[in-house]
């Protein structure tokens, strides 16, 4: 699947990783091979305001956390690889955070 999900500069990749303990996401650019910005659960600014960091409330702070990054960096789309997770729970918390900041998938 990832074969297909290629990031752009003009549409870079928003990959999500998900642990049974935290939640990762990263924005990168695969053409020139770099992360442009990621939050994560394990960032000390965020993981002191919520204390289970393994459910659909920090997923959805994380959502926020990487919409509010990638504006400030002019990032409005991009293409949403979620690793073939099934889009429930926590995956979706997070992409319908991130889509409330309007950022495009």
């Amino acid at each position: 699947m990832r074969r297909k999900i290629r990031g752009t500069q003009n549409r870079p990749r928003l990959c999500v990783f998900r642990s049974n303990k935290h939640i990762y996401v990263q924005i990168i650019d695969d053409t020139n091979k770099k992360i442009i910005t990621s939050s994560s659960t394990l960032e000390k600014s965020i993981k002191q305001n919520m204390e289970p960091t393994h459910n659909s409330n920090a997923a959805r702070i994380i959502g926020e956390n990487i919409a509010q990054k990638s504006k400030a960096l002019g990032i409005k789309e991009v293409v949403f690889d979620r690793q073939n997770r099934i889009y429930h729970g926590r995956i979706q918390a997070l992409a319908e955070a991130i889509r409330k900041e309007d950022i495009k998938f």
